[in-house]
């Protein structure tokens, strides 16, 4: 599925409606809004700041092994450092904000620290990509309560390319099945290109995918349009 949506005009291009109405696990790229939730609750201030003290539990991805800043942990997609940060927001806080700018199907019952974390036996909050696409517009576009400040923030860590003919902001995401093979790979966020702003949302699925394999469909696609 991909979503793209001129922000100045609101026109959508969605390549395959089906895939894209379809909810999902929102996986990684919920630390978008997990982020901004709490720089306005006050938790967070700087994409610099101090953020992932250590636990010294040794984690598969080493990236995740050391003190990390907001924007490193951020890049690097530290599942235990957003934990931590979603139990610092609480449930009826985030549950609040859930409601407030109206993600997905809004549940947050599997639990504060993995409601966007599929895992066997678990039901998580569900998004499809064209709500994420929506989302992401109308968050570039100054529709949803997020300050200036909370933005200037993400769009720091959200920077991931800049070429010639545009800025890519984006946050991956990847999913797994019940026997922990990858199956579902997001990429989600805005490129701004002579002037004008895009949102997008592409998910891919299929044994081995993962997020690197929709960032590169979007990469490409971008490309070819002359926006990347």
């Amino acid at each position: 599925a991909f979503v793209v949506i001129d922000c100045s005009s609101g026109t959508v291009r969605d390549f395959r409606p089906n895939a894209s109405a379809r909810r999902l696990a929102p996986c990684s790229t919920f630390k978008i809004w997990n982020t901004l939730i709490g720089l306005e609750s006050g938790i967070l201030t700087s994409a610099d700041e101090a953020f992932y003290k250590w636990d010294e539990q040794k984690r598969s991805i080493s990236s995740w092994n050391r003190d990390l800043t907001l924007k490193e942990a951020f890049q690097a997609s530290c599942v235990p450092a957003f934990q931590v940060l979603a139990r610092q927001i609480g449930p009826e806080r985030m549950q609040s904000w859930i409601e407030k700018i109206e993600y997905g199907d809004r549940d947050t019952s599997a639990g504060i620290e993995v409601f966007w974390l599929p895992a066997r036996g678990r039901k998580t909050i569900l998004i499809s990509p064209r709500e994420q696409a929506q989302l992401m517009h109308d968050l570039v576009s100054g529709k949803l309560p997020f300050s200036k400040t909370s933005l200037a923030v993400l769009r720091e860590m959200m920077t991931i390319r800049t070429t010639d003919n545009g800025v890519l902001f984006g946050k991956t995401g990847s999913g797994t099945d019940d026997r922990g093979t990858y199956v579902l790979g997001w990429f989600v966020g805005y490129v701004e290109s002579n002037g004008k702003t895009y949102s997008f949302s592409c998910t891919a699925e299929g044994e081995n995918i993962m997020s690197k394999d929709a960032r590169a469909i979007v990469e490409t696609v971008l490309e070819i349009q002359g926006l990347l």
